[in-house]
Formats: structure tokens, sequence, C-alpha cells
């Protein structure tokens, strides 16, 4: 072998050697909700906001010179999936992940995170359960369901007082926690009442539910569950000549409710953020969004403001390395699409508000 063909060859393997190291150096972060299933309406809001957050990120340069790269973790909302999904990102080496969905998947999720201290922020996982645990590396940029609970139950109360009312809920973490929150509130302001029943999600047939609506003279439902479950019950109300009041939380600000439940599910309210895509701070996105034909409803902007908080705790820092990002989001306030936070001790944000929105024509707004 002459001495410049050695030279060529340690050349050619350097040069494959330095391409590994650059491909290696790129930070994976990801997201993790159901992108599949019965809620991947959700799943598309998480995946969408994602991909436009590291998109721009990636298009000024990345994070401390470093590209972006995001991966994807499907857990159809399911808690033992959602247990299975964030070992196998773990094992793919995220440095953060943006995620989960439903809070009875974030919440057994939350246990692997943290075993490895690999720092999670949901963008719409509400349990108070979530952040409740003690784990310095859970946050959430979303509210809590005491808070939301609390409002509706005393609004429902004021607004009602004289109606027969029935809480009901899906039996999920999400539902019956926000349903025995809003119960917990209704009770306070005096309020009690009249049915309170759990339902299974995933069924097409709601007859029974409402012959006993009809029993109790119920003319105001609150659910604790999701939009796919709301739609049918309203509908099928309508259908069966219940004239009923639908009330709701942040699960029913997917565009599917209104698909399900068609004009059966006008007057419908529910409780969520004040309106991300009216904030000043998210028009750039948002008309970012908009150019691509789709329309940044629910939790995309959340989901957005997820990973602009990562990132600028990384920028912070000085590094993506797990330690360095979870010690500097206890201490950076954020300036995100969704506004300014921080996050207190427990993870969650300061600031965070419920206000009323109404569905209309097939699309909601606050009221």
């Amino acid at each position: 072998m002459t001495k410049t063909f050695k030279t060529s060859l340690f050349a050619a393997a350097a040069a494959i050697a330095l391409s590994a190291n650059v491909a290696q150096a790129d930070i994976k972060i990801a997201v993790a909700g159901p992108f599949t299933g019965q809620l991947a309406s959700f799943g598309e809001q998480l995946k969408r906001g994602a991909e436009m957050a590291v998109e721009h990120l990636n298009a000024k340069g990345g994070v401390n010179g470093e590209k972006v790269e995001l991966i994807y973790g499907d857990d159809q909302c399911d808690p033992k999936q959602a247990v299975s999904v964030a070992n196998n990102l773990v094992n793919q080496g995220v440095q953060f992940v943006a995620g989960h969905f439903c809070s009875s998947s974030s919440i057994p999720a939350s246990d692997v995170y943290n075993e490895e201290g690999i720092p999670m922020i949901t963008p719409a996982s509400t349990n108070p359960t979530l952040t409740e645990k003690g784990y310095d590396r859970v946050y959430r940029v979303c509210g809590r369901d005491d808070q939301q609970g609390s409002v509706a139950g005393a609004y429902v109360a004021k607004e009602y007082a004289d109606a027969n009312i029935a809480i009901i809920h899906d039996k999920t973490a999400y539902g019956k926690g926000l349903a025995d929150e809003m119960k917990k509130g209704l009770n306070a302001a005096g309020k009690q009442e009249a049915m309170y029943e759990p339902i299974t999600a995933g069924e097409k047939d709601y007859s029974a539910l409402i012959s006993k609506l009809k029993q109790n003279k119920v003319s105001v439902v609150y659910l604790g569950g999701y939009h796919p479950e709301g739609g049918l019950i309203v509908r099928q109300a309508k259908e069966q000549g219940l004239d009923m009041q639908l009330i709701s939380g942040d699960a029913l600000n997917s565009l599917e409710f209104g698909s399900i439940a068609g004009q059966a599910g006008d007057g419908t309210i529910f409780t969520f953020g004040p309106e991300p895509r009216n904030f000043p701070e998210a028009q750039e996105a948002v008309n970012a969004f908009k150019a691509t034909g789709y329309d940044p409803e629910g939790y995309t902007l959340y989901t957005y403001a997820t990973i602009q908080a990562w990132a600028q705790a990384a920028t912070e820092a000085g590094s993506a390395d797990v330690d360095a990002v979870a010690s500097q989001l206890h201490k950076t306030r954020f300036k995100t699409v969704i506004g300014e936070f921080a996050f207190d001790a427990k993870g969650d944000t300061d600031g965070r508000a419920y206000v009323w929105y109404e569905w209309k024509d097939g699309n909601y707004a606050e009221r």
C-alpha cells in the first residue's frame, strides 16, 4: 500500500467520522400524543405545533448552533402504551419531551421520564396529580382541573340554579378528575346535582343514559370527557327528544366535535384558556400555520410554546444537557406564543386562566 493511498484512506475515514459526529450532534426531542385512534385530532394539534416550532428553530440556526430533530411517540391516549412510548423515546436518546396529551398517559409516562432525568412539558394534561407527584422535571403550560372545575361549578350553580343537573364522566384520569372538581365547585356554591354517572368511552349508543336523564328531568349535563362522546350524546339526546344544555371542559376544543354533533352541538359551552390565536405574540406563528392551510386550533400553539420554553432554557443554559435544561426551566420567565409565564416549584405555570367558549355552526369561539 503506497503512502499516498494510506493518506487518502485516513482522510476518508476522518471525513466519515466527522460526518457521523455532526449527525450525532443533532439534538433529539420528542412530541408524544394520540397520533392514531379516537383522539387523533388532538394528536394532530400536538404534531403540527411541534413540527412548526422545530422548523422555526432550525431556520434560525437551531439551539446553541445544533439542529433539532423531532421524534414521534404515538400513545393513543392509552396508559400502558404511553409507558412503552416513554421507554422507547428514552432509548432513542431524546433530551426533552413535549407531551403527552391525555392525563391518563402523561401521569404514568412521567414516572419514566423522572427516573431517566428527562424534562417533560405537557401542553394539555390538566389533571392536578401530574404536578403533585413532586417530580422536578415535569411541567405543564396549560391550567389544572381544580382551576377549570371550580370555574365551571360556580358558573353552573349560578346560571342554572333552578335546573336539574347531571354530571357524567368517562372514568379516565382527565374525565373523572374534571367531573369531580366541577362537582366540588357546584356543591360549594350550594347546588346539588341530580345525577352523577359514569359512561364508557367509545360506545356508539347512549340511549340508556339519555333515558335516565329524562327520568331525572335533567336539562343541564356536565361532561368530564372528550369530544367524541360529547358529540354523540348531545346529538342522540336531540334525536330522542331531550332538549339539554351540554357543558364541558377543554377537550371539546376540536372541530371534530362539530362534525359529530351536527346542529345539535350549537349552544354547547366549554372552558379553555383565552384563545391563543388572538394573542399579538402568536400572530407570526399563526400566519405561518395558515400559509400551510392549517388553522392552529386547540392545543397547537400550546405545543409550540412548550418547545419555545425548552429552547429558551437550553439557550440560556448554554447546553441542551438534561440537567442544565431542567435547572434553567425552574428559574426562567419564558416568552412564548401563548404569552409570558414561569414555572412554579411544582411545574405549573403562573397566570393561566379559564374562559368560556360556545359552539355554533360547526365551530367554536370565546363568548
